[in-house]
């Protein structure tokens, strides 16, 4: 029987349920690896296992001999060089695509509304306050959802999830998507084209796939026709985004505050030399997450279990192919 090498590249709070799947295919290693030693560790791998610290490119690919997949729990795939992946024949296992098994799964949208209310809010800056032992309340004046107008930015999966949120918190809710018809709007929500919704709404949040198309679609002219003070989220992708774009519109007062739980060419060895991070430590109408809308007991525990399952029938197909002796 084929015995595949399973390298977990990120195996902090790793999915017991998972594993044991893993391990009834192949020998499986948790091994908490920085980048060089993920170049050391997946030598031997056949299989390799990562969420978002890790950028998958031509040098961990050629550091992998003996690598057959990639699998990740996650929808998007711009940590992974795909096309180098496909040069060499290597198979990425993801979520991308798996639309009824996401329905399931509600964590980005929930953390999309926590954003968007600490950000009207001023939560962040309320609690630094209370920390600092002050307690003035009127400082941190702040704005309700309820009768805003929101604009939901691609009504898909989780734009749909965000909107029912809203909608159910009382918020005027506009959505655009070219490959939604409005009559599959759900009731509450308006599907209008993107140019009214960045005219009208007092908050938008950005649930767009990242594609070639995509990326830096939402750039300096659709900030120029957001409404003054307006408000941007953003917990799709960061490369959606011209962030210098964003940074101006903050900077000359135009959007009155955004909140971010994505940024473009995302670093886990830390984000300080981003402009954006620097205007955020000077500013409160910034708030910025570390890529957190997916990172939940529960999501987690799902996603990780369900790829498991996924990754074991595509070993399955592949058992015919010997992996790298000694694995």
């Amino acid at each position: 029987m084929t015995r595949w090498g399973i390298l977990v590249a990120e195996p902090t709070g790793f999915s017991v349920r998972a594993a044991e799947l893993l391990g009834a295919v192949g020998t499986v290693w948790l091994a908490d690896l920085d980048r060089l030693d993920l170049l050391r560790r997946v030598r031997d791998a056949n299989v390799l296992w990562v969420r978002l610290r890790h950028r998958i490119d031509r040098e961990v690919m050629d550091a992998a001999p003996a690598l057959r997949v990639i699998a990740t729990p996650t929808t998007g795939l711009n940590h992974i060089d795909l096309c180098e992946a496909a040069r060499r024949g290597v198979e990425v296992v993801s979520l991308r695509g798996e639309s009824d098994f996401l329905k399931d799964v509600h964590a980005t949208a929930e953390h999309t509304l926590a954003l968007m209310l600490a950000l009207l809010r001023h939560l962040p800056a309320a609690v630094a306050h209370v920390q600092q032992g002050c307690w003035n309340r009127d400082l941190f004046r702040g704005s309700e959802l309820y009768g805003r107008t929101v604009g939901v930015v691609g009504y898909g999966r989780l734009g749909s999830m965000v909107a029912r949120y809203l909608v159910a918190l009382g918020a005027r809710v506009l959505a655009s998507d070219p490959n939604v018809d409005a009559a599959d709007a759900e009731a509450g929500v308006s599907l209008v084209p993107l140019s009214q919704l960045l005219a009208e709404a007092d908050l938008i949040s950005l649930h767009v796939s990242l594609s070639d198309a995509t990326r830096r679609f939402f750039g300096r002219e659709q900030f120029l026709q957001m409404r003054a003070g307006s408000r941007f989220v953003n917990t799709a992708r960061g490369e959606l985004v011209d962030e210098t774009a964003l940074l101006e519109a903050l900077e000359t007062g135009h959007l009155g505050g955004a909140a971010l739980d994505v940024l473009a060419d995302e670093d886990s060895g830390g984000m300080a030399n981003n402009p954006l991070v620097a205007y955020a430590q000077r500013h409160p109408n910034l708030i910025i997450t570390p890529h957190i809308g997916g990172c939940t007991f529960e999501s987690m525990e799902k996603t990780e279990v369900f790829l498991a399952r996924k990754l074991c029938a595509v070993l399955s197909s592949l058992r015919d192919t010997q992996p790298l002796a000694g694995t």
